[in-house]
């Protein structure tokens, strides 16, 4: 690994970290995660009192890729997987959510799964 890397992934721990700190999942009011890679996004609703993940959708399944069937691009998936998470989340009787950005920027993707899941009834 190059040192820019290093940098950059030690700063976004540094920032994630700080997020933690201050953010906490509740049965009531679970926390919403974000995950980024460079080809896929992953989402998942965290219970951090018991330490239990209560729902998890990502860019690589089904329901997502047939949201997405044409070529929307890396946002157009995020808006699709934020969609999906709202759905799943909603059978599972859950509607407020914190959500918590990992680290990332609001911006780009991760601004789209929060979109997508505002859309989908999700209150933050």
């Amino acid at each position: 690994m190059s040192d820019k890397h290093t940098l950059k992934t030690a700063k976004r721990t540094k920032i994630r970290k700080r997020i933690r700190r201050k953010l906490a999942g509740t049965p009531e009011r679970p926390r919403l995660a974000i995950f980024r890679s460079v080809k896929h996004i992953y989402a998942q609703l965290i219970d951090d009192a018991q330490g239990k993940t209560l729902v998890h959708i990502s860019s690589t399944a089904e329901a997502v890729k047939n949201a997405v069937s044409g070529s929307k691009g890396k946002i157009g998936v995020s808006k699709a997987v934020g969609l999906e998470m709202a759905k799943a989340a909603k059978s599972k009787g859950i509607e407020k959510v914190v959500f918590d950005r990992g680290g990332y920027q609001f911006h780009g993707r991760v601004k789209a799964v929060a979109d997508g899941a505002r859309e989908g009834g999700l209150q933050f």
